[in-house]
C-alpha cells in the first residue's frame, strides 16, 4: 500500500517511510492510496468475533501488504490487551467507553498500535528516533506510556502550561527513561506549530531523526477504527441494532478520531450518520454551517483535549470527499456547547442515568439529545475516564463523588519532571539538537 500526502506535491511513499516520517514533505498528512471495503456479509457474522479478531481484520486492510500478517497479528492483539464496551446509557443511547486502557483515554489504541509498529519497522535501531507529540491532555500519556522502555526511541512531549488537568500531566511528567516533557509556555496550537516545523526543517532532519505520535502519524489515528467496528459488533451482538439506523457522536478536537470513523464507514461499516461534537473550538462547526474554513487560536475550556483552533485532520477529511463541502456537511452534523452546557449535561446526566460523563463525553450525549429521531440509536465515545477531570467534574456532580481509579493514583504519586521553553521555534530546535 502506498501512502499520499493530502497536498498532493510530493512522491507517494512506502507505509514505513509513512509512519517514520509521519508528516510529508510538502506539509501535508498522508492517507492511503485505496480504502478497502468489506463484503456485506462480514457485517452479518461480525457479532461472532472477539475484539482482537475485528481489529486484526481491519488492520489486514491497511497494513497486511507491508506487514507480515503474523507479526501484523502480534502487534494488534499486544496493543488490544483491554476492552472497549458498549455500555447503555438509555434506551436510545450508549457510550463506547474508550477508558479502559493504560492511561484511561481513547489514544491508547492507537498510540500502543504505533509504538510497536515503529519498533517492527526500526529492529535495527542504527540510530534514535525521536518521536514528538504536541499534547492538548490526553494524547502525551498515551503516547508516553506506549513507547515507554521502547528501545532506540526518545519521546518528547510537547504540553501547554497550566492548560491541562493535574492527572493529565503527571500521566507523561513522572515516567523518566525515554520520555521527556516540554512545559511549553502557549496554546496547544503553540505546541502543533512547534513539532510541524521541525519536521519541515530540513537542516534539522538531516542531523536527528523525527517522527510524530500524533494523530497526524497515519499509524496513530487509522487503528482507532477498529473500536468503531467493535462497537458495531457489540450492538448487534446485544440485538438493540434490529431494524435501527446508527448515528455515532464523536467529541472533536485535532479530528484524528472522526477522521477514523469516517473511513471505517468508507469500508462498509453501517454508521447512518456522524456527528461532530465541539466545545467552543467551533471551526469546523462553522464550516459544516456556511462552507468557510477560518483555523484560529484555540480558546480555554473545560473540555482541553478538544481545545483545537486549527485541526490537523481536517485536511484529511476534505480530502476523503474531494473538498465537496455538501458530502461533508450531509456526512457529519456539527454542534457545539459552552462550558456552561456541558457542566449542566454532566449532572443531568449523572441524576437522571447514574451514568457519569466526562466533559468530553457530554458534548457527545448531548448532541445526540438533540439529534436522534424515529428508528436511530446512538452511540457517543465517551474518551477519557472522568476521574481525569476530577476537579471539574466533582465541582458539578459534588466533592468525593469520583473515584479514583488504581491505575491514576499510581501516576499522582511520581515526581514531576518537565523542562520549560517558551514558544519560539528557535529554542525548541537547539533543545532537539543538543
Amino acid at each position: 500500500m502506498r501512502y499520499y500526502s493530502t497536498n498532493k506535491n510530493t512522491p507517494e511513499v512506502s507505509l514505513k517511510e509513512a509512519v517514520v516520517k509521519g508528516l510529508a514533505a510538502d506539509n501535508g498528512l498522508f492517507m492511503p492510496e485505496r480504502i478497502e471495503k468489506f463484503e456485506p456479509e462480514f457485517f452479518e457474522t461480525i457479532d461472532q468475533l472477539s475484539f482482537q479478531e475485528i481489529a486484526f481484520e481491519v488492520a489486514l486492510r491497511f497494513f497486511g501488504e507491508d506487514v507480515e500478517h503474523e507479526h501484523l497479528k502480534e502487534i494488534v492483539y499486544d496493543t488490544l490487551q483491554f476492552d472497549c464496551p458498549v455500555v447503555k446509557v438509555t434506551d436510545k443511547i450508549y457510550s463506547l467507553e474508550l477508558f479502559h486502557g493504560p492511561t484511561l483515554a481513547f489514544k491508547d489504541v492507537g498510540a500502543r498500535f504505533m509504538a510497536r509498529l515503529l519498533n517492527y519497522f526500526l529492529e535495527k535501531k542504527e540510530q534514535l528516533v525521536n518521536v514528538l507529540v504536541a499534547t492538548s491532555g490526553d494524547t502525551g500519556s498515551a503516547v508516553a506510556n506506549g513507547f515507554l522502555g521502547v528501545e532506540g526511541i526518545h519521546v518528547h512531549v510537547l504540553y501547554p502550561k497550566g492548560k491541562v488537568s493535574k492527572i493529565q500531566e503527571a500521566q507523561f511528567t513522572t515516567l523518566g527513561q525515554n520520555i521527556t516533557a516540554l512545559e511549553v509556555e502557549g496554546t496547544f496550537d503553540d505546541c502543533q506549530h512547534l513539532v510541524k516545523t521541525a519536521f519541515l526543517d530540513k537542516e534539522l532532519n538531516e542531523k536527528v531523526i523525527l517522527t510524530s505520535a500524533n494523530s497526524i502519524n497515519v499509524a496513530r489515528f487509522l487503528p482507532q477504527a477498529f473500536y468503531y467496528f467493535n462497537a458495531y459488533a457489540c450492538l448487534k451482538e446485544s440485538g438493540v441494532l434490529e431494524g435501527k439506523e446508527l448515528v455515532v457522536s464523536v467529541p472533536s478536537g485535532n479530528f484524528g478520531n472522526l477522521t477514523a470513523g469516517l473511513i471505517a464507514a468508507e469500508m462498509g461499516l453501517p454508521v447512518k450518520q456522524f456527528i461532530a461534537a465541539n466545545n467552543a473550538n467551533d471551526v469546523v462547526f462553522e464550516y459544516l454551517e456556511t462552507g468557510k474554513y477560518n483555523p484560529r487560536p484555540s480558546v480555554e475550556t473545560i473540555a482541553n483535549a478538544m481545545d483545537v483552533g486549527a485541526p490537523s485532520n481536517f485536511a484529511r477529511i476534505l480530502d476523503l470527499y474531494d473538498h465537496s463541502h455538501q458530502r461533508i456537511s450531509e456526512k457529519i452534523k456539527g454542534f457545539r456547547y459552552s462550558d456552561e452546557t456541558i457542566r449542566k449535561v454532566i449532572l443531568e446526566v449523572y441524576h437522571e442515568t447514574s451514568y457519569l460523563c466526562d466533559p468530553h463525553g457530554a458534548c457527545g450525549y448531548q448532541s445526540l439529545v438533540e439529534y436522534l429521531e424515529g428508528n436511530q440509536l446512538g452511540v457517543f465515545l465517551e474518551t477519557a475516564h472522568p476521574a481525569k477531570f476530577t476537579e471539574t467534574v466533582e465541582d458539578v456532580i459534588g466533592k468525593g463523588k469520583v473515584e479514583l481509579p488504581d491505575k491514576l493514583a499510581a501516576f499522582m504519586k511520581g515526581e514531576k519532571q518537565s523542562i520549560k521553553l517558551n514558544k519560539q521555534y528557535e529554542d525548541f530546535m537547539n533543545y532537539l539538537l543538543e
